[in-house]
């Protein structure tokens, strides 16, 4: 298998990639994530476990994709970086509904009161009302949390060690977060 060599790769068409990403994911994909999120399991899911168990049970969720996404070098990370990051913003929307639940014991949550608080756990500007741009911001902060890291997840096996300790690591400190307020 041949790979492209670093003059091959088009970093201005994919930051410009990226970026359309972001946008697409702040006008929609944040409501149409949440509403795929059943809130009646997660409950069940919270009154089952315990809060604890259910934050670790999403952690690792979120680390199974990460170590997928990087255990086979660039070739994996090109293609399955779009569906981490689905799962760990999927994973973050449960914990926080979950921490939600615990404790205010109230499961049913709209989405704009929902995203005050996605906002809040990654440190977004949450005077602004919820628009286009506080969603833009906050999937820009989600994503460069993830990209930080993105450069080590280039190494067969060892990104795969690598993307599933930094997205266990990234739901456990918005847990962590969360809890504090």
């Amino acid at each position: 298998m041949n790979l492209p060599s670093w003059k091959q790769i088009n970093f201005k068409k994919i930051k410009k990639n990226v970026r359309n990403g972001l946008t697409g994911l702040a006008e929609g994909g944040f409501k149409q994530i949440f509403n795929q999120i059943d809130q009646l399991g997660i409950k069940k899911g919270v009154d089952t476990m315990g809060i604890d168990k259910f934050i670790n049970q999403c952690a690792l969720m979120a680390a199974g994709s990460g170590a997928l996404t990087g255990v086979g070098g660039i070739g994996t990370m090109l293609i399955g970086t779009p569906l981490d990051v689905i799962n760990l913003i999927t994973q973050q929307f449960r914990v926080t509904m979950a921490i939600s639940y615990h404790d205010t014991g109230k499961y049913k949550i709209r989405f704009e009161d929902f995203f005050k608080i996605v906002a809040s756990s990654v440190k977004a500007d949450t005077k602004l009302a919820i628009s286009k741009n506080i969603m833009e911001e906050v999937a820009e902060k989600i994503v460069m949390s993830l990209g930080s890291k993105a450069s080590r997840r280039l190494v067969p096996v060892v990104g795969g060690i690598i993307g599933g300790t930094v997205n266990y690591l990234f739901i456990k400190g918005i847990a962590r977060e969360l809890r504090e307020k």
